[in-house]
């Protein structure tokens, strides 16, 4: 995977952690929502995040070191 489609990719799947955190916080705000949905709305949320920490440490491969 080169830079670009990289970071296209973080940038998609920043925008669906936030929709879905989102997702979560209103539907917790506005009813009671059934544990089981819940947890696998952020099971979901987490496996996002972790994708997103892998592909952050992928492009810090790319970034030159810095010369000492």
């Amino acid at each position: 995977m080169n830079m670009d489609s990289i970071r296209e990719k973080l940038d998609y799947l920043k925008a669906r952690h936030r929709a879905l955190d989102e997702k979560i916080r209103l539907w917790v705000s506005t009813s009671i929502p059934d544990p089981t949905e819940l947890r696998h709305l952020k099971k979901l949320k987490l496996h996002l995040k972790d994708q997103i920490a892998q592909l952050e440490a992928q492009l810090m491969n790319y970034m030159p070191q810095p010369i000492h």
